[in-house]
């Protein structure tokens, strides 16, 4: 699994997650439950990883929804 992006906004997380189930790309959100930790303050970014094989088609797909400007291009796998 690969890093797509990081936010902590959960309007575009819930977004990229429709735009990803809706494409059949496999992808995990991490980190949804650091609100303990935060104290539900949402300042701890979320992490959207995808498979190795579908980043490419992954990018090109927020690209095209118009929330690319959002994809981590220096995240780690």
């Amino acid at each position: 699994m690969k890093e797509l992006l990081r936010s902590n906004d959960p309007v575009l997380l819930s977004f990229v997650s429709t735009l990803l189930e809706e494409a059949n790309i496999a992808f995990i959100v991490l980190d949804t439950n650091m609100s303990v930790l935060e104290g539900s303050l949402g300042i701890l970014p979320r992490r959207v990883l995808v498979e190795d094989g579908c980043v490419n088609r992954a990018r090109t797909l927020l690209t095209e929804a118009g929330v690319g400007h959002d994809i981590d291009g220096n995240a780690k796998s």
